[in-house]
């Protein structure tokens, strides 16, 4: 029924410490051994999610900061699409004033930030993946997968997503990937358009795929999919863009795994 799995990161796959649990790699090794294609689709960076993939011991594609990057089963770099950089240098004048938001650019093969925020480490203490500072009077400007906002405030950093869209138009792709990180990609960008190309790439259609997600990132991915099924954690935007959409338990519980072994494991032999 399915041939594809793909499957947010954080808030979804991950347990709420950030990190892979015993039964969830049980069970995507078992889809693999069965010869199910899972995808990581995710916000994070490549360099990152290539420790996660390790961890779990499958070859995976990785969809990566939201669709700007797919890479195979052996981290060739099959799909690219940077931000502009009269884009970044708008963004970056835009936001360096705002002391209560960090900004962050993920590039190739680095992950650059305006000031230190030290609450960061708890999403890698896994990969070890660390970031170092840029000047914001001197942004990097090519090569820039996604740039993205944090600040704990979420009504905060809509008025500035309504800001983006408004000044910016088509020329971007702006998502939450949780309430607090408002992220900006380039025109047409999303993991949606990613499994797509994945899809082709492996001979199968979108009616062939069945994806997990809890954000705004994900939406477009859940909607490409046959079946896109969202997180109980999700935030409520989420479960009101896609009403129809059937709603699973908590990446606590272990949810993603649990439909897994309970839909494509059990029920097919």
């Amino acid at each position: 029924m399915y041939r594809i799995v793909a499957s947010d990161l954080d808030g979804t796959l991950l347990t709420p410490d950030h990190s892979i649990a015993p039964y969830t790699r049980d069970v995507l090794q078992r889809l693999h051994q069965k010869g199910e294609h899972f995808v990581f689709a995710t916000g994070r960076h490549h360099i990152d999610v290539a420790h996660i993939r390790q961890s779990v011991g499958i070859p995976a594609f990785m969809i990566t900061s939201n669709g700007a990057r797919v890479h195979d089963e052996d981290d060739n770099l099959i799909f690219s699409r940077n931000v502009e950089p009269e884009v970044i240098t708008e963004l970056v004048n835009m936001m360096k004033d705002d002391e209560t938001i960090t900004i962050h650019i993920y590039r190739e093969n680095d992950w650059l930030l305006n000031r230190v925020d030290e609450d960061l480490a708890k999403y890698h203490k896994d990969s070890g993946f660390s970031f170092t500072l840029f000047d914001p009077e001197n942004p990097p400007l090519e090569d820039v997968a996604k740039i993205f906002f944090i600040r704990h405030d979420h009504d905060y950093l809509t008025a500035y997503e309504k800001k983006f869209i408004d000044t910016f138009g088509d020329k971007v792709s702006v998502a939450f990937s949780t309430p607090f990180c408002l992220e900006v990609m380039a025109a047409g960008v999303s993991k949606g358009e990613a499994l797509k190309a994945v899809a082709e790439i492996k001979g199968f259609s979108l009616d062939e795929c069945i994806a997990f997600g809890d954000g705004m990132n994900d939406v477009e991915m859940l909607t490409a999919a046959k079946k896109g099924l969202v997180m109980a954690t999700a935030h409520p935007r989420v479960k009101a863009t896609l009403p129809n959409n059937e709603v699973i338990g908590s990446n606590a519980d272990e949810a993603v795994a649990r439909y897994l072994e309970t839909h494509l494991l059990e029920n097919q032999h």
